[in-house]
């Protein structure tokens, strides 16, 4: 009987102890830039995220509706326009960046404002397939994902692909940069470091 029971406690414990875990990663917060209750949604974030042109904002000022903007799209110049404080520049920022900029710049004109920014849509964030692959393409970069991974989610190569030779086009601060990846070597298993995380912008150009 001692067993039993002492059986019947230690699920009873670990069943406690996992769901005290659970509880506290799903009440973690989601990087919304703001300390106030009542946002919208926000979506996922992918790691090291700062906003770019064409992501769907939302700014909210919660004492001061009229400079509020519920979908406020990045424009290619990377500004953003809102009443009273006309021009900001918003990308290249993270949204916790951008926020303390709008209660600078808001603070000229209201007492204590309380703002939050929350990322409705990421649009910024893609990388591009092209050549002899079954489904070339622009795809969205909002979680990681290796040369592999984009290779498979394309379709796969297609029969005649040079699949030795694939390569990896980045730009990076004005500068071109050239990855080699040989798809035959990273699916056995050997060289694996060149199966790369891709970033937003990168080209997988896959040669016929």
């Amino acid at each position: 009987m001692r067993s039993r029971h002492f059986g019947l406690l230690l699920i009873v414990t670990l069943t406690y102890a996992v769901t005290s875990v659970a509880a506290q990663q799903a009440g973690a917060p989601q990087a919304v830039a703001s300390p106030s209750k009542g946002a919208p949604a926000q979506a996922p974030l992918p790691p090291g995220y700062v906003i770019g042109p064409a992501d769907v904002l939302s700014i909210t000022f919660w004492r001061d509706k009229d400079l509020s903007s519920e979908a406020l799209t990045v424009r290619p110049d990377g500004m953003i326009s809102l009443p009273l404080l006309n021009e900001i520049k918003a990308a290249g920022l993270t949204p916790e960046q951008l926020r303390g900029k709008l209660l600078e710049a808001a603070g000229k004109f209201i007492a204590e404002p309380d703002v939050a920014v929350v990322v409705r849509e990421i649009r910024s964030r893609n990388v591009y397939i092209t050549g002899s692959v079954a489904k070339p393409a622009t795809y969205a970069l909002n979680t990681d994902m290796t040369v592999l991974q984009l290779i498979s989610v394309a379709g796969g190569l297609l029969e005649y692909a040079d699949s030795k030779n694939i390569n990896i086009v980045r730009i990076e601060d004005g500068h071109q940069q050239i990855f080699k990846f040989n798809y035959k070597e990273v699916t056995s298993g050997k060289r694996m470091t060149q199966n790369i995380s891709l970033k937003p912008g990168d080209t997988v150009v896959v040669r016929p």
